[in-house]
């Protein structure tokens, strides 16, 4: 049996976890992300950390596969990062620099894109060949896997679905600059923002003018009260999520959409809302897609990182 490494690398924290061959999550931990002086420390305390615990365990560095990372940030196919803003770190080759102080060979991908791979290997996806992975948080990000393989793109942003326009009338600009996109509507944040024109286009009395600060559990919340303006918000939000998810799936054509992060903990009652406007937008070729709830939770993107080492050097 061989054995290998899944790094998923976040802004606060790294999550490390070590698998068998077959996928199997044998161990993991967390180390902080040290982001001070453009992030130098980085790469060697993750190395470290790496290493002390192949001594600890006394495993032998022969039954490496590799190593496997995940990074907020474009990163093409040869590993080489280009620029993550919130690690500090510029244009280099992650890879390369990461292989050279841990001593195995490293595999890199996006962290969205590698957490699609989790999915798509282990969670939601399995079993597909097709999947298109969507993460509805702070932002809405995702991977998708065409065939089998990640997409990755020839500059390492293949799959940026969030940024695809929805609205060309918008006169707020997204965090990327552009005026109109998907993170906008369909976003935690978006849901809110869609939950905030409502209340302010209208006079009609909801729970949610007594909130404070509306979250977008609260929308769901009482949207599955009846309350008629949560009610609205969410119709006005599945149509977002339904004509962005159609666009997609009429390019992907894919076996399922498999959707993560925070709104997705609304369950079934998102799935059951979101599926009558995708069948309205979608191309009827591409109407097959079914739709899942991610199930790896935040290990999907250690699982990916490996999957991505394993594909890379299991020979």
């Amino acid at each position: 049996m061989r054995y290998g490494f899944g790094v998923d690398l976040g802004g606060t924290t790294v999550k490390i976890a070590y698998f068998d061959e077959n996928g199997t999550m044998l161990a993991k931990w967390e180390i902080p992300t040290v982001t001070e002086h453009n992030g130098k420390q980085i790469l060697p305390d993750i190395a470290a950390s790496i290493r002390q615990f192949i001594e600890q365990k006394m495993i032998d560095s022969a039954d490496i596969i590799g190593v496997g990372i995940g990074v907020p940030g474009p990163v093409n196919g040869k590993g080489v990062v280009n620029k993550c803003i919130n690690l500090g770190w510029g244009v280099f080759n992650i890879a390369e620099e990461l292989s050279a102080l841990v001593g195995f060979p490293v595999k890199a991908g996006n962290d969205a894109n590698v957490a699609a791979l989790g999915e798509y290997w282990k969670g939601g996806g399995k079993g597909c060949e097709n999947m298109v992975f969507v993460t509805l948080g702070t932002g809405v990000g995702g991977g998708i896997v065409v065939e089998g393989r990640l997409l990755h793109g020839t500059h390492g942003s293949g799959a940026e679905i969030g940024h695809v326009v929805l609205n060309r009338n918008e006169e707020e600009p997204c965090n990327c600059g552009k005026r109109g996109c998907v993170e906008q509507y369909c976003s935690a944040t978006g849901i809110v923002r869609l939950a905030k024109r409502a209340l302010a286009a209208s006079q009609e009395d909801s729970p949610l003018r007594r909130c404070g600060i509306i979250t977008a559990k609260d929308i769901f919340d009482w949207g599955k009260e009846g309350d008629p303006l949560a009610m609205q918000i969410l119709d006005q939000y599945y149509d977002c999520m339904g004509e962005f998810l159609g666009d997609v799936c009429s390019i992907v054509d894919p076996e399922a959409v498999v959707l993560g992060g925070g709104v997705s903990k609304a369950g079934q009652m998102l799935l059951d809302g979101i599926r009558p406007y995708f069948d309205k937008y979608v191309f009827h070729a591409a109407s097959g897609a079914r739709f899942a709830l991610a199930s790896l939770g935040n290990d999907a993107g250690a699982y990916g990182a490996f999957k991505l080492a394993l594909d890379a050097f299991g020979g």
